[in-house]
């Protein structure tokens, strides 16, 4: 990773503030994987359209989050099964800011995703929380539990006319609550693409180039199938099968 960081030198910094503009909070996002070194080859296409977010001097933060999930896993099988309008509950802490949030994501019948979040001091779910989630969760917060942690580092770039972010996420890692399985995804990279409607990106003539094309992966489903045997995960298996095979590439 240190060539990464020497790569992310190149790049004119954006400081949380000046993102706050570019929330993106009702979105399109396409994802896609790949390894760290085709990743050194994007950032080296990218440094003259894109920014890279910068706090307390860092550029590639540590993300730590929990999943919740129901007690029979309805969130993991609903995203399995494909269904519209699913939905995710997490607790994330961006270490490197020191900020925790309680968010709900939400992906509607036509592929736009909707992320609403409030900020909490741990990971509580108290009066305000219940409040929050009785607003915005489509299951009652009773029947829900811890199932899965990750970490990852993050890369946050945004393009120079702000219509777009670009998260690449590097280092991701399992743990999983209930079974206590563990699993490290080195070098795995997933890249997601941020925008408000279909609005011109530089990176997907890069990504192009670069033959990394559209993958879904969703780190709360893929780290439960690889940490959960008790999970039926029939229609994930060539997901994972594509990620098991760019790995050993």
């Amino acid at each position: 990773m240190d060539n990464i960081q020497q790569l992310l030198e190149s790049y004119s910094p954006i400081t949380l503030e000046e993102m706050k503009g570019i929330r993106l909070m009702n979105r399109i996002d396409t994802k896609f994987i790949t390894t760290e070194p085709m990743l050194r080859k994007l950032l080296l296409m990218g440094t003259d359209d894109y920014f890279v977010q910068e706090i307390g001097g860092e550029r590639n933060m540590l993300y730590r989050t929990t999943y919740y999930d129901t007690n029979d896993y309805d969130m993991f099988y609903v995203h399995q099964y494909g269904h519209a309008n699913r939905q995710k509950m997490r607790f994330r802490s961006y270490v490197s800011s020191d900020l925790h949030f309680l968010e709900v994501k939400t992906k509607n019948n036509r592929g736009r995703t909707k992320k609403k979040r409030i900020r909490v001091s741990d990971m509580q779910i108290g009066q305000e929380q219940r409040d929050f989630l009785r607003q915005t969760l489509h299951y009652q917060t009773d029947c829900l539990r811890p199932a899965l942690e990750n970490a990852f580092r993050r890369i946050t770039l945004v393009n120079k006319q702000r219509t777009e972010r670009l998260t690449i996420d590097t280092e991701l890692c399992f743990n999983n609550i209930v079974s206590g399985q563990q699993c490290e995804m080195n070098p795995l990279v997933i890249i997601e693409l941020k925008r408000d409607g279909l609005q011109p990106s530089p990176v997907l003539d890069m990504l192009r180039q670069l033959r990394i094309h559209p993958h879904g992966f969703s780190k709360y489903c893929m780290g439960s199938a690889l940490t959960n045997p008790s999970l039926r995960i029939n229609r994930f298996k060539p997901k994972l099968h594509d990620v098991e095979k760019l790995l050993k590439n």
